[in-house]
């Protein structure tokens, strides 16, 4: 069995990593709530609303804190083999959400902030947008599983702590 100061920062940390992912579930949740259905519900005259957002940093310096701790409570739980194995998976998980969000969701935003490149028609700028939209549900609520599934993770270290 580990040593009790083992234990607790394995236990910090990852009680850490779930906290800063539901905060960032919130803030993921509230962007898809209020914001999204409005920037995508007539475009690409709704695109004007995200000349004033711009939440690019919001999320990046959000998601380099959580990556970080997340890579933290990896290396301190370790030595604790069923959950490093689900926080592998997560991460893995997560891992795979971060590149779909990097490779579809940002380059589509971005073009339309700008406003740039927009040759479509106005039906079709309406048929990415709203597919953007839809799709971002799938993505949030691929990331709400990985925070539920956090918690359960957390619940299996304290029945291998106590």
């Amino acid at each position: 069995m580990p040593s009790y100061d083992y234990l607790h920062r394995a236990e910090f940390w990852l009680l850490i990593t779930t906290l800063v992912y539901f905060l960032m579930n919130g803030a993921q949740i509230f962007e898809t709530a209020v914001i999204i259905p409005r920037w995508t519900a007539n475009a690409p005259a709704s695109f004007s609303l995200l000349k004033g957002i711009d939440l690019k940093t919001f999320w990046i310096v959000m998601h380099s804190v959580h990556e970080i701790t997340f890579m933290a409570a990896i290396y301190f739980c370790w030595d604790l083999g069923q959950v490093r194995n689900w926080l592998l998976l997560l991460f893995g998980i997560h891992f795979a959400v971060r590149v779909w969000t990097i490779v579809y969701f940002a380059p589509i935003i971005i073009r339309f902030q700008k406003n740039e490149n927009l040759a479509a028609t106005d039906e079709e700028l309406q048929i990415i947008a709203t597919r953007w939209r839809k799709l971002n549900y799938i993505r949030v609520g691929l990331f709400v599983a990985i925070s539920i599934a956090m918690v359960f993770t957390y619940f299996l270290f304290m029945s291998i702590r106590y």
